[in-house]
């Protein structure tokens, strides 16, 4: 092989599509490396899939858990299971070698699930921070106004909502008007990046995070607040709906600590040039999808009956295949 041929041998392993001339550059990493990235994201992706399984499944067996505001939590684990089966997979692949294999339409889709999720997500959130403000601070209407058919009213708006909304903007290009010009110095075989231009940079962010942000955190203000001022003359059943409402927030607040960077990058990101490194928003995309991991740790951790249920269905289906499907709480 001549040296010529040799250096352009060498130079074309760096592309995405070697030997294609409009492929993109692939990012050189060490194996070591590589290897550390896949076995980490691995184990995000499985620790979500399975623990959030475990989460839907104990709703569905164990009649204790089933309720209203349970019903609301099982479509969140349902939302965080398919982010773990369906978008973070290819993200892993994209984001430890730099490249996307899976052609533009695949690309589109797995943009438009990444945020129809994620927008879900914050919805179911919003969601059941109503309801603990419900049952928390109107407590008389609580059982009339929260029943499994207005609950599922709602989490039906939600997924269509976070769908119809996520996959119009992708497919119709709207968060990219403005910006041809950027689109066609970084266009190239085997990209497939989500940009938004300043206006819907800041609609996306304020509207699917910053406002039910916002909104979250002031019912849980208001109802620790009502809970604070009525805490010498709760009742029991008040108090439990307290403790609930604790390990809600407790989710609640995890969900804006891990998408929090990922949105403050996105807002300013097109105020900068959109001069953040894509490894930079790589990282931040990885700790906001850790927060689907997070979810069913903290409802073991934190709620007893949560505990139980995995405690259970680990011991039965897992470690002992010939226990009885019939199993109830003490």
């Amino acid at each position: 092989m001549t040296p010529n041929k040799t250096d352009a041998y060498a130079e074309n392993m760096f592309l995405c599509y070697p030997f294609q001339p409009d492929s993109c550059p692939r990012i050189h990493r060490l194996t070591a490396v590589k290897v550390a990235m896949y076995v980490l994201m691995l184990l995000i992706i499985f620790l979500t899939v399975f623990g959030n399984m475990l989460v839907i499944i104990s709703i569905s067996h164990f009649k204790q858990l089933q309720s209203p505001t349970h019903l609301i939590v099982q479509s969140l684990a349902a939302c965080d299971c398919l982010l773990g089966t369906l978008v973070m997979p290819y993200s892993m692949v994209r984001s430890v070698e730099g490249c996307w294999y899976f052609g533009d339409v695949i690309c589109k889709v797995h943009s438009s699930l990444d945020m129809s999720l994620c927008i879900s997500s914050k919805i179911h959130l919003s969601i059941i921070s109503m309801d603990r403000y419900w049952a928390i601070c109107d407590p008389l209407m609580y059982k009339t106004r929260v029943t499994n058919n207005s609950v599922t009213v709602f989490i039906t708006s939600a997924w269509l909502f976070s769908f119809v909304y996520s996959f119009s903007i992708v497919f119709s290009g709207i968060n990219s008007v403005g910006l041809e010009v950027l689109m066609l110095q970084i266009s190239c075989l085997g990209s497939c990046v989500l940009i938004f231009n300043r206006q819907w940079a800041l609609i996306c962010s304020g509207l699917t995070f910053f406002l039910p942000g916002a909104i979250m955190s002031s019912l849980y203000i208001k109802i620790f607040h009502v809970a604070r001022k009525h805490a010498k003359v709760i009742a029991k059943h008040l108090h439990r709906e307290r403790k609930a409402a604790k390990t809600v927030a407790i989710v609640v607040g995890a969900f804006l600590l891990c998408w929090l960077p990922f949105f403050i990058a996105t807002a300013l990101d097109p105020f900068l040039n959109f001069l953040t490194p894509v490894d930079v928003f790589d990282a931040l995309v990885w700790f906001g999808y850790f927060n689907s991991t997070c979810n069913p740790l903290i409802y073991g951790f934190f709620y007893p009956r949560f505990q139980k249920a995995f405690k259970i269905l680990i011991s039965t289906y897992i470690c002992d295949f010939s226990g009885s499907s019939t199993l109830t709480f003490e």
